[in-house]
C-alpha cells in the first residue's frame, strides 16, 4: 500500500529571504503596528505634523556594546528622529516620521545588524509598571532612610539615665526626629492615608483605616509633646515607632508588588514570540502574508509544517496531524483529514494544508477559554485576611475605649486625660495585627521559592492549608510530556533477523528519525539512552510520512519498509491492552517484524506525592481530557480511584464548581491552556513550571521544578505559616488584652506604650521569619 499523495498547495514565496520580507511587510498595517506605537506631537507643536514613537523588543544582544549598534542601525533609516536602546531591558524606542519610513524598515535594520526585533505591544502596560514599582521603591527608601535617622536620634533617650540627657538636648533631638518623620508621613504613608480615605468613602473599614488612625495619632501627640512638652500630650515622642511600622508594612507591600509584576512580566516576554501573521490565498491561488486581525470567516488560509493554526476552521486541502495538548489535554497528536475541524491555537504537525476560516478574534476556541478563565477568576471564592475581618470591630472597639478612658479621668484627674487617651491609642496601634500576616506569608514564599515554587499570590497560602480535595490534570501535570519505550517484541520469524532488541530498536529509530511524531521522536530518544548504535547501513529512500498511520520508506534493496500503525505497517490488529498504551509497529514488505510499547512516563516525586497527600485525608481526582483507556492505566499505577476523563474545559470547570457547592476547599493542579478557566475558579491552583503560559499567569503558584513532591511540601509549609499567623494573632491579642487596661487605669505612660508597640512588632517580625525556615 502506497502512501496517500500529497495534496498541492498554493506556495508560500520560494525565496526565504521575499518570505521573511513578507512577513515584516504585514508590520505596516496599522492594526498591528498601532498596537506599540503612540503618537506624539512633533517640535512644531500642535499645527505640525505627528510623530510616531514606537517600542521594539529586541532579541539576540550579549552586551551593553550592542545598543550602539542596533542605534547606529536604526538612524541609518530615513526618517528616524531618535533612537534609544535598552541593553538590561532589550528594548528600544524609536521615534520616527510616518511621512519618511514605515515600521517595516525598522524592523529590518535591525534584522540586518544581526539582531532580531519585534513590535512590543506590552509597553503600555510595562511603563505602568514601572512606574508603580519606582514609586513604591521610593517610598520603601524614605521610610527605612529616614527610621535609621530617627533611631538614631532616639538612642540617647533610652539608655541615658536620670539627668544625663539635658532638656534642651532632648529637645533638639525630638525636634531633629520631627523633621525626619515628615516626609514618611507626607510620602511614604501615602498609600495607608489614600487606603483609609477610599474605604471610608465606599462606607466599609479596612486595616487601612486603623492603620492611617494609628500612625496620624502617634505624629500628632508627638507632635505635641516636641513643640509643647508641658502641654497636654506630655514629653514623650514615638518618631521612632511610627517610622519603623511604616516601614515595615511598605517592605511586605514590595514585596508582593514584585510578585506580581514578575508574573506580568512572563506573561509578556512569552506573548511576543507568538506569530502574527497568516498566509491567506487569493482568489487566484496568490498567496500573502496578513495580520491575523485582518482574518475574516470565509477566509482560505495556508498554513506550514510545524506551525499553529491562526483561527477555528475546517481543513479545506490536504491530511495532517494536529498537537491539541494544550487545548483539549489530550496527549497524543490528532488525525486532521480533509473536512476535520481544527481550533487556533493547535500546531500542524503532519504536512501542509490548507484551512478554511469559521471563526476570529473573539469567537475561537482558544479565546473562548480565555474568556472562561477571566469570567472564573472574577467568580473566585475571596478569602479575606485574617486582619482584615477584624478590621472594623477593632476600630471602633479602640476608639470607644480612648473616649471611655478619656472620659472617667476627666472626673478623676483632667491633666491626666488627653494623654491616657493617647496612650490606649498608641498602645492598640495595630502594628503587629497588620504585619502578623503580611510578614508570615512574605516569609513562606521565600522559603518555597527555595524549593522550586514560586507563589504569585501571597493569601493563597492560607487556602491552601485549608484544601480538602485536590484535581490532578494528566498530560503534563502527572506524566512528562514524552513518551517513553517500555517493551520491544519481536516476532520468532520474518526475513529480517536481528541479534537482539537494541538491533531492532536501531532500525527503527533510524526511520523514525524522518518524523515529528511524539512517537518516533520516542523510540529515537530511546535508542539514544541506551547507548546503542544507529543502523547507518540503512540507506532510506523516498521516505513519505503518512498523516496518522506512521512512516514509510525503502532500503537499498528496494524492500518497503513501514513503522507507525499496526494495521496499517502489517495489517495486525491492535491487542486488547494497546488503549493503555501506544504500540509501534515495525514491518517489512508487509510483515511484521517488531512492537514497541510506549507509554507516558509519571513526573518525578508523582506517586510519592499522591501517597502522601491520600495520608493527609486529601481527597483526589484525575480531571483530564485524555480518553478513558489511557487515564484508568495511569490511575492504577498512582493508586486513584477517582478518574474523570475526556473532561472539557466546560467539564472541568463544572466539577470544580460542584465540589465548591459541596462545601470543599479545592485545589487544581494543571499546565495546560485548557486548565486556565479551572485554575482561575478553583480555591487554590498551582501549574507545572513547563505547562501553558496562560496556565502558568491564572495560577495562584508556579511549581517550577515540576516535582509533585514539592506541591507536599508546600502544603505542609503552608499549614506550618497558617500555624505561625495564629500565634502571631493570639500574641497581638494577648499584648492588646494586656495593655489596654494599664493604660486606662494610668499606668501605662505614652512612652512605654510606644515602646511596647514597637517590640511587639519585632516580636512579631521574628516569629514571622520562623515561616521561611
Amino acid at each position: 500500500m502506497s502512501p496517500a499523495p500529497a495534496a498541492t498547495l498554493p506556495a508560500a514565496p520560494s525565496d526565504p529571504t521575499a518570505e521573511a520580507q513578507a512577513r515584516i511587510a504585514v508590520l505596516d498595517d496599522p492594526v498591528e503596528f498601532g498596537h506599540g506605537t503612540r503618537w506624539v506631537q512633533g517640535s512644531a507643536g500642535a499645527q505640525g505634523p505627528r510623530i510616531a514613537e514606537t517600542s521594539l523588543q529586541l532579541s539576540g544582544m550579549h552586551c551593553a556594546a550592542c545598543s550602539g549598534l542596533i542605534e547606529a542601525a536604526l538612524f541609518g533609516v530615513d526618517g528616524v528622529l531618535a533612537a534609544s536602546v535598552s541593553a538590561a531591558s532589550e528594548r528600544a524606542t524609536v521615534r520616527w516620521d510616518p511621512a519618511r519610513t514605515r515600521p517595516s524598515a525598522l524592523i529590518q535594520a535591525v534584522r540586518s545588524a544581526g539582531y532580531g526585533a519585534v513590535p512590543d505591544a506590552a509597553a503600555p502596560a510595562r511603563a505602568l509598571r514601572r512606574q508603580a514599582h519606582r514609586q513604591a521603591l521610593w517610598r520603601l527608601f524614605v521610610a527605612a532612610f529616614c527610621a535609621m535617622q530617627v533611631m538614631m536620634l532616639a538612642t540617647p533617650s533610652y539608655v541615658a539615665g536620670p539627668g544625663e540627657l539635658e532638656p534642651d538636648l532632648r529637645q533638639l533631638l525630638n525636634w531633629g526626629s520631627w523633621l525626619l518623620s515628615l516626609p514618611v508621613l507626607a510620602f511614604s504613608a501615602g498609600p495607608f492615608f489614600r487606603g483609609a480615605w477610599l474605604a471610608l468613602r465606599q462606607r466599609r473599614i479596612g486595616m487601612d483605616v486603623p492603620v492611617a488612625l494609628g500612625v496620624a495619632i502617634a505624629f500628632v501627640a508627638s507632635s505635641g509633646a516636641t513643640f509643647s512638652p508641658d502641654g497636654v500630650f506630655g514629653h514623650e515622642v514615638y518618631f521612632d515607632s511610627l517610622t519603623m511600622f511604616v516601614s515595615f508594612l511598605l517592605g511586605a507591600r514590595y514585596l508582593e508588588l514584585r510578585a506580581r509584576h514578575r508574573a506580568a512580566e512572563a506573561l509578556e516576554s512569552q506573548l511576543a514570540c507568538l506569530p502574527e501573521t497568516a498566509w491567506r490565498v487569493g482568489p487566484d491561488g496568490s498567496v500573502e502574508a496578513v495580520s491575523l486581525q485582518r482574518l475574516r470567516p470565509g477566509d482560505l488560509l495556508r498554513v506550514p509544517l510545524g506551525q499553529a493554526f491562526p483561527a477555528d476552521g475546517v481543513l479545506a486541502q490536504g491530511h495532517t496531524q494536529a498537537d491539541e495538548a494544550l487545548l483539549t489535554g489530550e496527549s497524543a497528536p490528532v488525525p486532521k483529514p480533509e473536512g476535520a475541524p481544527v481550533v487556533a491555537g493547535s500546531t500542524n504537525l503532519g504536512a501542509p494544508v490548507l484551512m478554511r476560516v469559521q471563526r476570529v478574534g473573539g469567537d475561537t476556541r482558544l479565546e473562548t477559554i480565555v474568556a472562561m478563565m477571566r469570567s472564573a477568576s472574577a467568580q473566585r471564592p475571596a478569602a479575606a485576611l485574617l486582619a482584615d475581618r477584624w478590621a472594623a470591630p477593632f476600630l471602633w472597639t479602640v476608639l470607644l475605649l480612648a473616649a471611655a478612658g478619656a472620659a472617667a479621668w476627666s472626673v478623676i484627674d483632667p491633666s491626666r486625660a488627653v494623654w491616657v487617651a493617647v496612650s490606649v491609642l498608641i498602645v492598640t496601634c495595630p502594628c503587629a495585627l497588620s504585619l502578623a500576616v503580611p510578614a508570615t506569608l512574605v516569609a513562606a514564599a521565600r522559603g518555597l521559592a527555595r524549593h522550586g515554587v514560586l507563589l504569585q499570590r501571597l493569601d493563597a497560602l492560607e487556602r491552601l492549608a485549608r484544601v480538602q480535595q485536590v484535581f490532578f490534570d494528566k498530560t503534563g501535570t502527572l506524566t512528562e510530556e514524552a513518551l517513553q519505550l517500555t517493551a520491544i517484541t519481536r516476532t520468532a520469524a520474518g526475513r529480517v533477523h536481528w541479534a537482539d532488541d537494541a538491533a531492532a530498536l536501531a532500525t527503527a529509530a533510524a526511520l523514525a528519525a524522518w518524523s515529528r511524531h511524539p512517537a518516533s521522536q520516542a523510540l529515537v530518544a530511546a535508542q539514544a539512552e541506551r547507548s546503542t548504535p544507529g543502523h547507518d547501513g540503512l540507506a532510506w529512500q523516498q521516505v513519505a510520512e503518512v498523516a496518522g498511520q506512521g512512516v514509510q520508506a525503502q532500503d537499498a534493496q528496494g524492500r518497503t519498509w513501514r513503522l507507525g500503525q499496526a494495521a496499517w505497517a502489517a495489517g495486525v490488529p491492535l491487542a486488547d491492552d494497546a488503549a493503555a498504551a501506544s504500540q509501534v509497529a515495525l514491518a517489512c514488505e508487509g510483515e511484521l517484524l517488531a512492537l514497541f510499547s510506549l507509554d507516558e512516563a509519571l513526573r518525578p516525586g508523582a506517586v510519592a506525592a499522591v501517597q502522601a497527600l491520600q495520608s493527609a485525608g486529601v481527597q483526589l481526582t484525575l480531571l483530564t481530557g485524555d480518553a478513558q483507556a489511557r487515564a484508568q492505566a495511569l490511575a492504577q499505577r498512582l493508586g486513584l480511584q477517582d478518574v474523570r476523563a475526556r473532561a472539557t474545559p466546560e467539564d472541568k470547570l463544572a466539577a470544580v464548581a460542584q465540589a465548591q457547592q459541596q462545601g470543599r476547599t479545592v485545589a487544581m493542579v494543571g499546565d495546560g491552556v485548557n486548565d486556565a478557566p479551572v485554575l482561575a475558579r478553583a480555591d487554590v491552583s498551582l501549574a507545572m513550571g513547563q505547562g501553558a503560559l496562560v496556565a502558568r499567569s491564572q495560577a495562584d503558584a508556579v511549581i517550577t521544578s515540576n516535582d509533585l513532591g514539592d506541591l507536599v511540601h508546600a502544603r505542609q509549609r503552608a499549614l506550618h505559616a497558617v500555624r505561625i499567623v495564629r500565634q502571631n494573632m493570639v500574641w497581638a491579642a494577648a499584648y492588646n488584652a494586656t495593655s489596654i487596661p494599664l493604660a486606662l487605669m494610668g499606668w501605662l505612660p505614652p512612652w512605654a506604650a510606644g515602646l511596647g508597640m514597637a517590640l511587639s512588632s519585632l516580636l512579631v517580625i521574628g516569629n514571622a521569619l520562623r515561616a521561611a525556615r
